[in-house]
């Protein structure tokens, strides 16, 4: 068995003191809005206690699909690149980066230096800069990472796939489809119409639904609403789960879920995968960490459309 461990929404804080020539840019517009309501959401020890948790499951590996900070500032991005080595060495850890990550002209191209490692898969073609959809193989699981992350205007949060990377992942998804392995691709922005609101939205959308639906994938990961959903999208054989995670730094009290993340057990062999989603995190009357759900998402190789079943815990 092969677990996965998928926590997205990091949003590192507090926010550094931020210069004049900061905050003469869009960044101005998330500055106010840390201060008016982030900051008491999404700072203190959420976090902390969360990712402790997660290493005491032992995961075999870990998917972060962006937004590790705020405003992208220089100090932020240096502070995630401490983050990331806390969190766990290149090898084990795989990102994506999410809109946050791309605040504002330039601040991408930073996130790609600083954070490079942690996103490039095992045979980069170029070992610092854009080198998205990457592909990482670990074990039985193959893990795709591709990038929706751009610079957008003022009160604007969306992101855009574009069809050369859509090309690209295709040949990737086919070539471990051929290898046999069960393939995980992450994103930031959900692919699914109508998941968020128009501001929000991944501009290109049709194209990475095409990719699964002529290509396929075992499964999806994304972030960006900080809720816990699960869709699904038409593959050429069987539909494939497409699964968002809360935000991992939401303190319990807020109209969004508290901090969470998910484990994915992964076994079986190809044409027969089973898939379990065990959910984990802070509980809504903030009374510590537990299991909040359970979820069989494929089952020798078929999807599920299952009712959850709340309060599940993992078999012994």
């Amino acid at each position: 068995m092969f677990r996965l461990a998928h926590l997205s929404d990091v949003h590192l804080g507090p926010l550094p003191e931020l210069s004049i020539r900061e905050l003469a840019s869009k960044r101005v517009t998330g500055y106010v809005n840390w201060h008016r309501n982030r900051r008491r959401a999404m700072f203190g020890d959420t976090l902390v206690n969360l990712i402790q948790d997660m290493k005491d499951e032992a995961p075999d590996h870990v998917a972060v699909t962006g937004d590790l900070v705020n405003l992208a500032t220089k100090k932020e991005t240096l502070a995630a690149r401490l983050w990331l080595e806390e969190l766990g060495a290149p090898y084990d850890v795989s990102v994506v980066p999410g809109n946050h990550d791309a605040y504002v002209p330039g601040a991408l191209k930073r996130s790609y230096r600083e954070w490079y490692e942690y996103m490039i898969g095992d045979n980069p073609l170029n070992a610092i800069g854009n080198s998205f959809p990457y592909l990482r193989v670990r074990g039985k699981v193959a893990i795709f990472g591709v990038s929706t992350a751009e610079a957008t205007a003022p009160f604007f949060a969306t992101g855009t796939f574009r069809r050369g990377q859509a090309l690209a992942l295709a040949r990737l998804l086919e070539s471990c489809r051929a290898t046999g392995h069960f393939r995980v691709v992450m994103i930031h922005h959900p692919p699914i119409s109508g998941s968020t609101s128009w501001h929000k939205r991944l501009i290109g959308k049709q194209f990475f639904s095409k990719v699964i639906r002529d290509v396929g994938a075992e499964l999806v990961l994304h972030g960006h609403t900080h809720l816990d959903t699960l869709h699904w999208l038409r593959g050429p054989e069987f539909k494939v789960p497409v699964v968002g995670v809360p935000s991992a730094s939401q303190a319990p009290g807020s109209d969004k879920p508290a901090a969470r993340y998910n484990l994915f057990e992964i076994s079986g062999e190809p044409g027969a995968w089973s898939l379990i989603q065990r959910e984990r995190g802070a509980r809504t009357h903030g009374d510590g960490l537990g299991w909040i759900r359970e979820r069989e998402l494929l089952e020798a190789g078929h999807a599920i459309d299952a009712r959850p079943r709340e309060d599940a815990k993992p078999a012994a």
